[in-house]
């Protein structure tokens, strides 16, 4: 396998603007050992206003399970995808439904020295204090980005028939969201402080679609991003060594 693990987040499923057929282009260029699905792979609270579901979608859950005969698959319960969470601790052939999971890791340092170091992975809503106490102002804010992914779309055929470059007007409402959400929960270290609870060095989140990779002074702190704009995700090679990829 090209890779020792790979962690993908929010692809949203059954939402217009999901980039399913770039994800299995992914997936079919990048195999790897252990893939982490991050949470909201499927979006039922979009499916639930009546969003439809694409041949696409479907396509993305056939190829799940056709290379789960040879990667294992963990599935992390998101917010958007919270129906699984009656199956935590099921295991569907190779595919495991968790809350959570803990990758552990031992990085080489000299000679034969070896540095064990665990990276605590979850989705990252349970730190959002929009998703833990105020769930029906996040819906309502997951309808108006629903609405600007809308107004984005629109916008940029009019910028190409112009002849002016892409623009993500829905990208600039969701780092203003991410500001504000950071000043109230300060979503990097509260993160940090969930994996040094689960005696963790490093954490992995999905939740903001925000991907980043930085070394705070608690710990280190990656971020997968999404499927919808970003299209990233992050890969671990063989060597244990981290990398954000963008497509």
């Amino acid at each position: 396998m090209k890779y020792k693990a790979i962690i993908v987040s929010d692809l949203h499923l059954g939402t217009k603007d999901s980039k399913a057929k770039d994800f299995i282009e992914f997936l079919e260029s990048h195999p790897t050992h252990l893939l982490i699905l991050n949470g909201d792979i499927i979006d039922g609270w979009a499916l639930n206003r009546g969003a439809k579901w694409k041949n696409s979608h479907t396509n993305v859950i056939s190829k799940l399970l056709k290379i789960s005969n040879k990667t294992k698959i963990i599935w992390i319960r998101g917010n958007h995808d919270e129906f699984i969470t009656e199956f935590i601790g099921s295991h569907f052939g190779n595919i495991e439904i968790r809350e959570d999971y803990i990758l552990n890791l031992s990085i080489w340092v000299t000679g034969d020295e070896y540095l064990k170091k665990s990276y605590y992975i979850f989705h990252g809503d349970v730190i959002d204090v929009f998703i833990t106490k105020y769930k029906w102002l996040a819906k309502i804010g997951s309808v108006g980005y629903d609405m600007a992914l809308w107004l984005n779309r629109w916008y940029n055929r009019y910028r190409a028939w112009r002849g002016l470059p892409y623009q993500s007007i829905s990208k600039d409402i969701k780092s203003g969201v991410k500001a504000a959400t950071n000043y109230i929960n300060d979503f990097e270290t509260a993160a940090i402080k969930m994996g040094e609870k689960h005696g963790c060095q490093g954490v992995i989140c999905g939740h903001i679609h925000q991907p980043e990779d930085i070394n705070l002074p608690e710990g280190h702190y990656l971020n997968s991003g999404d499927w919808v704009e970003n299209r990233t995700a992050i890969l671990l090679d063989n060597s244990n060594n981290f990398t954000i990829f963008r497509m």
